[in-house]
């Protein structure tokens, strides 16, 4: 066992202590281990780049039209609670010479996702690194997540979901363009 894991796997059975409860007992022996791995996987945004994400899958391409991925799933963890929030992804930008494989549109989202996070700030990281790497003359992400640390806890609402957006570029600047964005995005729904 890595001396990260065994630290992490230290600590959740010192919680489990913490809460009352026995980490001997034979439902959770193994729980703090089981619990520590579930934390490494569920966090491994940390572990990678946005160059070993996209590793060079920017194509040449003529057009110059919103490229749109919808319903990007998306879990995340929120950085005051520790707590899921769950949802879906919608990213446009709009090329200038160069396209990104489909696939890193969606590793980009999840390495970001999987990373201690608030919404708002997911949001910004995942445009801003779809700018960054293609260059667009825009780019826009709109996120739809229902927060556990909201339905679980504190107010409990069950069927509140949250919306957060950032528009870059052409997206920001142009009515249209953002108009035409949102209509295509809310015939997924």
């Amino acid at each position: 066992m890595s001396d990260q894991l065994s630290q992490i796997t230290e600590h959740y059975r010192e919680i489990l202590l913490g809460l009352g409860e026995d980490p001997e007992r034979e439902g959770l022996l193994d729980t703090p281990k089981r619990a520590a791995k579930a934390m490494q996987y569920l966090c491994r945004g940390y572990q990678q780049t946005l160059d070993e994400i996209v590793n060079g899958a920017l194509f040449a391409s003529d057009n110059d039209e919103m490229v749109i991925v919808r319903d990007v799933e998306l879990y995340s963890l929120c950085e005051h609670h520790l707590l899921p929030f769950i949802g879906k992804a919608h990213v446009a930008y709009i090329p200038t010479g160069k396209v990104l494989g489909l696939s890193k549109v969606a590793r980009i989202v999840d390495m970001y996702a999987r990373r201690l996070q608030i919404q708002e700030n997911l949001t910004r990281q995942i445009a801003e690194a779809i700018q960054s790497v293609t260059n667009a003359a825009g780019v826009a992400v709109v996120i739809e997540a229902q927060h556990m640390c909201m339905m679980m806890r504190g107010v409990e609402k069950q069927n509140s979901v949250m919306n957060t957006s950032v528009m870059l570029g052409a997206f920001r600047e142009s009515v249209n363009t953002r108009q035409e964005f949102l209509q295509l995005i809310a015939r997924s729904k």
